[in-house]
């Protein structure tokens, strides 16, 4: 999706992938995930790099098989995109040590202006008919 280059796209990406992953029964912590890495490679694009050609930022996911592939591309920037050791005392320099300790797999992609970073997550799907515990007859009684 074709987002605005604007902080307030992360929220937005945040909130349509949450919906995906949820609609499509992603366990609730694989979520969680998802949502934390797509935060991280937005707010890194918005901080360090160009919009695309368009003046936007995008961010695509697709999720088959237990496993989800977050990508954002951006229109470069003049530093590659790598995970950081900050000091304790840092204010930043986390995001993609968030994400490479998250993800399974993590990369940089580059065609032309454009790089994406992506990543790969596991994203198992919750149980969708958990088995239905009904009480024993002895709890409908009433004791007296």
């Amino acid at each position: 999706m074709l987002l605005p280059y604007a902080p307030t796209s992360v929220a937005v990406a945040r909130r349509r992938l949450s919906a995906d992953l949820e609609a499509w029964g992603v366990f609730a912590a694989a979520i969680e995930d998802a949502v934390l890495v797509v935060s991280e490679l937005l707010s890194n694009a918005l901080r360090h790099a160009h919009p695309l050609p368009s003046g936007q930022i995008m961010a695509t996911w697709d999720w088959a098989e237990g496993h989800l592939e977050v990508t954002v591309s951006d229109g470069g920037a003049t530093t590659e995109p790598r995970a950081g050791r900050p000091a304790l005392s840092s204010l930043g320099g986390r995001g993609l040590g968030i994400v490479e300790f998250l993800a399974e797999r993590w990369g940089v992609r580059h065609d032309g202006e454009v790089t994406t970073v992506w990543a790969i997550l596991h994203a198992p799907v919750a149980v969708l008919n958990p088995p239905v515990r009904t009480p024993e007859i002895g709890a409908l009684r009433e004791c007296g």
